[in-house]
């Protein structure tokens, strides 16, 4: 393809998604936005709404307005901001609740580390693109509370979740407790993705040091050193406890971990080492990754699991960040063939996942196409990813000729 042509297509890309959002998510009954729309962009009234949801829906706005600097995205990122701020802060013990309800009613209180993460992650973006004061103070004290409180000192990382007064927790929400999965690979990947982004607004001592702990977790814990694809579930000794293949998550990885190298290396030239070894390993995880591509149609499979079967499943987040990882994985190398992948995602994305007659992207399809789920927004299908991935590709392509 074309690079000029490209970069049209996802600048394009790019404003359908925020336009969509725009149009059917805000609730103006209720304040924020919807919980669940479904394909036919029918909203849910009275389904929960989620902190990861609402977070992402701030990063989003607040990205594509700095970005961009189209002023049209600026009333949605306040709108999510101000939400976030009146219905998920906890007034009492500080960090965010989980869930809501449609009203904005404390539903699920626990302080669970991925949401937690993604509230900083949101709120630091919005402090960069705003300059908030009360957004930025407010993030310093997430910050400080999620290493005050869930941060082991010892052995390294984060715990999974806590309750609503930060104490011992036994649900873990996306892994078993029963199983002494305290530790998993997705939630330390959102927290050091929320540290860099707080780090480039507030490059403090405390959180320089939390990312660079948070690289050595990885590089030490979480990645596997022979087969360069990460260890899904820990234990507080960071045990493998149960794990799988997830192609998606690997090639997400694969570029934010250098992309937080590179952000703490640039102030920190004693981080340079750290910085080459990140982005060795790296590269190595976009090669490992190459093997969930299907051959048949270019599209990346979900899941291998331990039992041998393969989720053929094309999810709409796995495809935005195989186009981002593999294009990462072309500028630390300069191999074509990820280029290729590349753009071969992008590609995929256009002919298999985009709803050309309703807006926005399907959750996912089958491996023979057949469109899956029935959401376009819910608790997890936000407009991070998709429009995430526009953003660092137009940003990358600007370096390419």
């Amino acid at each position: 393809m074309d690079l000029t042509q490209l970069r049209a297509e996802l600048r394009q890309e790019h404003k359908d998604i925020l336009a969509y959002w725009q149009r059917y998510a805000p609730d103006s009954e209720h304040g924020g936005f919807y919980g669940r729309v479904n394909y036919q962009n029918q909203p849910d009234a009275k389904a929960d709404k989620g902190i990861v949801l609402n977070a992402r829906i701030l990063w989003t706005f607040s990205a594509g307005l700095r970005h961009t600097q189209h002023e049209e995205y600026r009333p949605v990122a306040e709108r999510a901001f101000q939400y976030i701020q009146q219905h998920f802060v906890d007034p009492q013990h500080g960090g965010v609740y989980w869930s809501v309800d449609a009203t904005g009613q404390p539903k699920y209180p626990i302080k669970h580390l991925y949401g937690q993460a993604f509230a900083l992650y949101g709120l630091s973006e919005y402090a960069h693109t705003t300059r908030s004061t009360p957004a930025l103070a407010l993030a310093k004290e997430q910050f400080a509370l999620m290493v005050k409180h869930a941060h082991d000192s010892k052995k390294g990382g984060f715990v999974e979740a806590l309750s609503r007064d930060w104490s011992p927790a036994t649900d873990y929400i996306i892994s078993k407790y029963e199983n002494q999965e305290s530790k998993t690979m997705n939630t330390h990947l959102h927290i050091l993705e929320a540290f860099t982004c707080l780090y480039r607004v507030w490059p403090d001592k405390s959180v320089a040091d939390q990312m660079r702990g948070m690289l050595h977790t990885f590089l030490d814990h979480i990645v596997d050193p022979k087969t360069y694809r990460m260890n899904l579930f820990m234990d507080n000794d960071w045990n493998i406890r149960r794990t799988a293949i997830s192609y998606g998550h690997d090639i997400e990885a694969s570029w934010l971990l250098p992309e937080a190298a590179d952000v703490l290396a640039a102030k920190n030239p004693g981080d340079k080492p750290l910085q080459k070894r990140v982005r060795d390993v790296a590269v190595k995880m976009a090669r490992a990754a190459t093997t969930g591509l299907d051959p048949s149609d270019g599209g990346m499979n979900y899941e291998l699991e331990p039992d041998g079967h393969l989720n053929k499943e094309r999810s709409w987040w796995v495809l935005a960040e195989a186009m981002v990882g593999f294009m990462n994985a072309y500028q630390l190398t300069q191999e074509k063939q990820f280029l290729d992948k590349s753009i071969s995602s992008w590609e995929f994305i256009k002919k298999y996942l985009l709803d050309l007659k309703n807006g926005e992207w399907f959750s996912g399809v089958t491996a023979d196409h057949k469109v899956l789920g029935n959401d376009k927004i819910s608790m997890w299908k936000c407009p991070y990813h998709n429009s995430r991935s526009c953003l660092e590709m137009l940003e990358r392509l600007e370096h390419i000729r």
